[in-house]
């Protein structure tokens, strides 16, 4: 089909709209306002990100630490840049500045999947302006309704991201080497995470690029 790209892409919006519902009622749970999650959630608008900022406020840590850790799975962000670039080709400099603001894993993602420049550029600003309107009002919902919950995670709302990020995995493990790079990026994740600070996992599961781009070589060889 000539749009499928924008029905999945709508899809994983509305799905991970959920998600921010889930944010929400943890925001809550957090003691954050209304007013508060909104802004985190417009202006920061990568879910990491937030879930680590108010796991860390709710366990007793200081906005110090939140940021830190924010900060951490928010630079993950940056290496996306180079791969989407390329595909929007926005001349304009207010076209820029939003497409940078909705660089994130599901856009990322998205664009990338696409077989033409063009269906990845629909893709990517399709995808983009659904995840921000679908989050937001999904962060809204969550906080008024959060009060209604006495502890969320006994619902396992905090399975809810990883879950996404796995869903997100699944369309880019059609090669071999992409499966080596997710492969021993989850083996560095799992011995890590009991030895490091929250966030620092993301950014060290990086190295794993390296036996994939050694997979494709050697691919490139044959």
């Amino acid at each position: 089909m000539k749009n499928s790209h924008r029905r999945e892409a709508f899809i994983l919006a509305a799905a991970t709209g959920l998600l921010g519902v889930t944010f929400g009622v943890l925001a809550d749970s957090a003691e954050f306002s209304l007013a508060q999650a909104i802004v985190l959630s417009s202006l920061t608008f990568t879910g990491a990100s937030q879930f680590a900022a108010v796991s860390v406020i709710d366990s007793g840590g200081n906005p110090v630490t939140a940021v830190g850790s924010a900060l951490l799975l928010a630079a993950r962000n940056s290496l996306y840049g180079p791969l989407v670039a390329p595909l929007l080709r926005t001349p304009s400099r207010a076209q820029r500045a939003v497409a940078v603001h909705l660089v994130i894993d599901e856009t990322t993602a998205m664009a990338t999947a696409q077989n033409s420049v063009e269906k990845s550029r629909d893709a990517f600003w399709y995808t983009g302006i659904w995840l921000f309107i679908f989050w937001n009002t999904g962060t809204i919902i969550g906080v008024l309704v959060g009060g209604l919950l006495e502890d969320p995670s006994v619902w396992g709302l905090d399975a809810a991201f990883p879950a996404a990020f796995v869903a997100l995995l699944l369309p880019h493990l059609r090669t071999r080497a992409k499966r080596t790079t997710a492969l021993v990026g989850a083996v560095i994740t799992v011995i890590v995470v009991p030895l490091s600070p929250v966030g620092l996992p993301v950014l060290l599961s990086l190295f794993a690029v390296v036996p994939g781009i050694w997979s494709q070589h050697r691919k490139g060889l044959k």
